[in-house]
């Protein structure tokens, strides 16, 4: 009877929620990926028996991190959604190298992480989880102790020193600059990708630093890695603080670039409230093949994104939370810092490079989960056009339409409540918009509909035909009294018995 009755519990409720698709995924496309970027050695430490020479008190050393510690915590990441994850650079490095940008062995993992197997047990656990694993790949420079540095058959190998300017040939941070333009050094870089992606079945490269390295050499390298695996993607991280034009490396074969100019007005309008979105708005149109761009708040280049809140006098978790919402929903691929599910802080490098820990942030997480849900759930979020439909004081609301599914999102990114009024001009008359973050629901009326939002709040709307009575839900909700009544019925029946006997 109670395998019954839960069976009957569960097909009622169930029967109640209102379908929200409108239409399928035919397949999974990269701008329909949410990826969690990590540093290898800071986010988890799951094999001590590699902590050589690491000091988890130096912001500047190894503290520990390693494949098996993201292995450990690939269930974590999954359950808040993600569908992707991007790694640092695994390579073996230099002393003290550990954020894998002073590469020594091309062909090596870092002692600290890990085996190369343990590394293939990595992406092969992922890849059961159908989530994609992308790592980094440098190709600008070497460790300054490189073996190379210091070879003289190899001195044409790197450009001559000098700073960085709007060219290709700056040493960043004083690293041996490596001339992509010696076909040596070219084909070097090129074989060591390709057997990187033969050897352990990874889907795509970051490339750190991608505009100091000459766009002849990009095109030749994204034709080669694209040949070892269908679907491989390349995702350009440029140096900071640089303006690129994003369609020249697009027509080059990199296929998303990291949206800097994107994430200082996020930045800006989310770090506090009754901020303009306009300017945001404006750059989120500019930027190359928006729904292939990488947008994000921070990064392992960047002070974190809690930081501005804190220092705005705000509180975290709603920030965080409202600006979620938009990277979320926009056009673009979610780019989503380790530790921002615990909100860290952290300013410049290296304490924007913090250890992660796994204290729960409940209200934070669960919010990352459902937006994730929706996202993955809704193709209008992913692979729809844009359009704003209001922006003002703080409040903000736009559309996106994919096939006839039509999202609508409302940000109120102020200090108090908002009315916006939306005309059948904006929207088809005569549906309803379902709210599926907090449930709300909005009938057309008279070719109209109000939407109401709390301050600080935000909702996701699927435009839907109206249902005018919940029917399903009105059964359910009668369906489960009459059962529980039932049920209190056998428990008291059960009970009288036993005391007769």
């Amino acid at each position: 009877m109670k395998k019954i009755t839960l069976f009957l519990l569960t097909f009622l409720l169930c029967s109640s929620l209102p379908a929200q698709a409108a239409v399928k995924k035919e397949n999974r496309l990269w701008q329909d990926e949410t990826i969690y970027s990590l540093m290898v050695d800071r986010f988890n430490d799951g094999d001590t028996t590699n902590n050589l020479d690491v000091n988890a008190k130096n912001a500047l050393a190894y503290n520990g991190g390693d494949f098996q510690g993201i292995i450990d915590k690939l269930d974590y990441i999954q359950d808040m959604g993600f569908t992707a994850i991007r790694l640092t650079p695994i390579f073996d490095n230099a002393k003290n190298g550990y954020h894998g940008y002073w590469v020594k062995d091309f062909y090596n993992t870092d002692e600290h992480f890990g085996a190369i197997t343990t590394f293939q047990k990595l992406v092969t656990e992922a890849h059961k989880r159908k989530m994609k694993v992308i790592i980094d790949f440098v190709a600008n420079n070497t460790a300054s102790d490189h073996p190379w540095v210091n070879d003289p058959s190899k001195k044409d190998w790197y450009h001559p020193k000098q700073q960085v300017d709007n060219g290709n040939n700056g040493w960043v941070d004083g690293l041996p600059d490596l001339n992509q333009d010696n076909p040596e050094v070219k084909n070097y870089l090129i074989k060591a990708a390709k057997w990187w992606i033969k050897k352990t079945d990874i889907d795509g490269f970051s490339l750190p630093e991608v505009n100091q390295v000459p766009l002849s050499f990009w095109t030749e390298f994204s034709k080669a890695v694209k040949k070892e695996k269908k679907n491989f993607f390349l995702l350009g991280v440029p140096l900071k603080n640089t303006s690129i034009d994003v369609a020249r490396y697009q027509n080059a074969g990199i296929d998303s670039m990291f949206n800097d100019a994107q994430s200082k007005e996020l930045r800006k309008a989310f770090a506090t409230t009754n901020q303009s979105f306009s300017a945001l708005n404006s750059v989120s149109t500019k930027s190359g093949n928006n729904e292939l761009m990488a947008n994000f708040f921070d990064n392992e280049y960047t002070a974190r994104f809690t930081k501005d809140i804190v220092d705005k006098r705000q509180f975290p978790g709603s920030r965080w939370m409202t600006a979620l919402t938009y990277l979320y929903t926009t056009p673009g691929i979610p780019i989503y810092y380790y530790g921002t599910d615990i909100a860290l802080n952290g300013g410049e490098i290296p304490d924007n490079r913090r250890q992660m820990n796994f204290r729960s942030e409940k209200d934070l997480i669960d919010y990352t989960t459902k937006l994730a849900e929706l996202r993955n759930e809704l193709p209008s979020l992913t692979r729809g056009t844009m359009e704003v439909l209001y922006d003002k004081g703080g409040m903000l609301v736009y559309k996106r339409s994919y096939k006839g599914e039509t999202s609508v999102i409302a940000i109120n990114n102020s200090t108090k409540s908002q009315k916006v009024i939306l005309t059948d001009k904006q929207l088809a008359a005569n549906k309803e918009l379902r709210g599926l973050l907090a449930g709300d629901l909005v009938h057309s009326q008279n070719n109209q509909y109000i939407l109401i939002t709390d301050r600080d709040n935000s909702e996701i709307y699927f435009l839907a035909e109206k249902t005018g009575l919940n029917i399903p839900y009105i059964a359910a909700i009668v369906g489960v009294a009459f059962l529980s009544i039932i049920f209190l019925l056998l428990i008291i029946k059960r009970g009288k018995k036993g005391r007769e006997e």
